[in-house]
């Protein structure tokens, strides 16, 4: 079953992506403060921060769906499979890391209070 093998790689690969979305952010800010000009937005941060809260919310959603596959076809519970019960331990990660990833989000698209600092740019 595939789909219990994308629920830890969606979690995994959602975290990071979503600590991206600081990365870009903090390196953008480093690049205007020694250009010492205002520079564009970098686009590829609002895809970092889409795909967080995408890919965590389908591992929790793909998990769901697998328990009651499951549950219909074998009889058993989720955890009564080795790759349902890999399926499971991992949901539970991923169900704590949505709520940083929806932040992350939100602070993609929200203004910074004063904007990058440049400097004494002269």
């Amino acid at each position: 079953m595939i789909a219990a093998l994308w629920v830890p790689f969606a979690t995994v690969v959602g975290v990071v992506t979503s600590w991206q979305v600081q990365i870009i952010d903090n390196d953008w800010v480093e690049r205007q403060q020694a250009a010492c000009r205002h520079m564009p937005f970098p686009k590829m941060e609002y895809i970092a921060a889409w795909t967080g809260p995408v890919l965590g919310i389908s591992a929790v959603a793909v998990c769901v769906l697998l328990a009651k596959r499951i549950r219909r076809r074998y009889g058993v519970p989720l955890w009564g499979t080795k790759r349902g019960l890999a399926a499971y331990i991992c949901a539970w990660p991923g169900v704590l890391t949505i709520p940083l990833e929806l932040f992350l989000l939100y602070a993609a698209y929200s203004p910074a209070n004063s904007g990058p600092i440049l400097g004494d740019c002269r």
